[in-house]
C-alpha cells in the first residue's frame, strides 16, 4: 500500500509474528491542518484527544465499523477490510476532511455476484 499512498498502521493484538514488531502500538497522522491518533483498540486511548489537540481518533478491534463524536473530537471504527470476522461486514471508512462537518462513508468491500 505504500506504493500507492502514504499509510500509518499499528499494531494489533494479535499482531505476534516478526513482522508485527516494527509495527508501532499507536501513530499519529497529518492530514493537512488535521491531526489523527491511530490505535488499535480506543479502550486503550491512554491521552484525552481533545487536550491534545486531536481532531480524530481512528481505532479497530471490534471490527465494527462505527462512529462517535465526543468534546470536539470524531472516534471512528473503520471495520475491518480482511477475512469476515464475527459476521460483520467487511468495510473501511473514507473520510473527507475538506469538508465541514467531516463527511464519513463506510465502504462495504464484500463482493455479491448475482
Amino acid at each position: 500500500m505504500k506504493k500507492i499512498a502514504p499509510l500509518v498502521a499499528v499494531r494489533g493484538n494479535v499482531d505476534t509474528e516478526s513482522w508485527a514488531r516494527a509495527l508501532p502500538e499507536t501513530a499519529v497522522a497529518e492530514a493537512g491542518a488535521v491531526l489523527i491518533y491511530v490505535l488499535h483498540d480506543v479502550n486503550a486511548l491512554d491521552l484525552n484527544p481533545a487536550a491534545s489537540g486531536f481532531r480524530i481518533v481512528v481505532s479497530g478491534h471490534s471490527h465494527k465499523p462505527g462512529k462517535t463524536e465526543r468534546d470536539g473530537v470524531l472516534y471512528i471504527n473503520p471495520g475491518s477490510a480482511g477475512p469476515r470476522r464475527f459476521h460483520l461486514p467487511v468495510t473501511v471508512a473514507r473520510l473527507n476532511l475538506a469538508e465541514d462537518p467531516l463527511k464519513l462513508e463506510f465502504v462495504d468491500l464484500e463482493f455479491r455476484g448475482e
